[in-house]
């Protein structure tokens, strides 16, 4: 049997209009109402509004968790199965989610807080770099304080986060195809979060973890883990620490993965994923009509 892993997406991922195929659907409702609840507006409101709310930090991390999720339970529900999953920095809750570390509620009220405390961030910013030399990108990076690798999505694609002038100085000194700054409040994934991260540490330590029943790779530790306190310790780390994805993708065919599916809006982890491991068969479910139509395999619009 073909051994699959699923990935889920990251902030970047969203658009407007995501989930509206979805909001029919009495699962979706269900999950749909009870978010309300907890955040306080509506996702389908937000998703749909023509002025891109859901690209703001404080809603856009909510939104994709609650429709990721609606999926991942779609794909349970037409008796999918992984082996091994991973999620893309706001993506490793719906990983969680997933395999049966953190019950929706849960995950959702960490990915508010998680969200509220990104959207506040005001120090520094990030830049995304594509086609250039590592060993010269990770010389200057060493060179510079106050700049690191905030996400190592394949050989030939990074985001390097830090303070604006750290980060000015990485782009003047590297050769590089392209350099384009984020529009994003701070400088996510990198030491300048420390404060953002010992306030989210004092959420996530009142909040049980349960052993996962599926593997687990997390963005700061690429190695499968169920357990429920290692997974905890390395959420822990991930709002300061490198969303290690190249190194993520390289471990799927260690661990017999032939098939990658990514959960959620958009393809941006299959075409991350395709530059680091061709080999793998790559598909997409990120609506209603990508899902399988039976237990035996996807959609015929599932190939990325």
């Amino acid at each position: 049997m073909t051994k699959t892993a699923w990935v889920f997406p990251g902030q970047g991922s969203q658009a407007i209009g995501m989930g509206a195929d979805l909001s029919d659907l009495p699962i979706a409702q269900a999950k749909f109402a009870q978010a309300e609840q907890i955040l306080g507006w509506s996702v389908p409101q937000i998703c749909q509004s023509p002025d891109d709310q859901v690209s703001k930090t404080l809603y856009t991390q909510p939104c994709l968790y609650t429709i990721e999720t609606i999926l991942v339970d779609l794909m349970h529900e037409r008796q999918q199965k992984a082996d091994l999953l991973a999620g893309h920095s706001l993506g490793e809750y719906v990983a969680l989610y997933a395999a049966g570390v953190l019950d929706f509620e849960t995950g959702l009220r960490l990915v508010k807080r998680r969200a509220a405390l990104m959207a506040a961030a005001s120090q520094g910013g990030m830049a995304a770099l594509m086609g250039f030399d590592r060993d010269q990108l990770e010389a200057v990076i060493a060179q510079t304080p106050d700049a690191v690798m905030a996400n190592d999505n394949n050989a030939g694609q990074v985001v390097i986060s830090g303070t604006l002038e750290a980060i000015e100085t990485v782009i003047a000194s590297v050769k590089c195809k392209r350099a384009m700054k984020l529009n994003v409040s701070g400088a996510f994934h990198s030491p300048l979060m420390a404060a953002a991260a010992a306030e989210f540490q004092q959420v996530l330590e009142g909040v049980t973890f349960q052993s996962a029943n599926i593997p687990v790779l997390s963005n700061v530790e690429p190695s499968p883990a169920i357990d429920p306190e290692v997974l905890k310790a390395r959420l822990s780390r991930q709002m300061t620490g490198s969303v290690r994805w190249r190194e993520i993708s390289l471990r799927l065919p260690a661990e017999g993965i032939e098939r990658v599916i990514e959960i959620g809006p958009g393809k941006v982890l299959t075409g991350i994923i395709k530059r680091t491991c061709p080999e793998l068969r790559l598909e997409n479910v990120g609506n209603l009509e990508d899902l399988p139509t039976d237990s035996t395999g996807l959609s015929s619009t599932d190939l990325a």
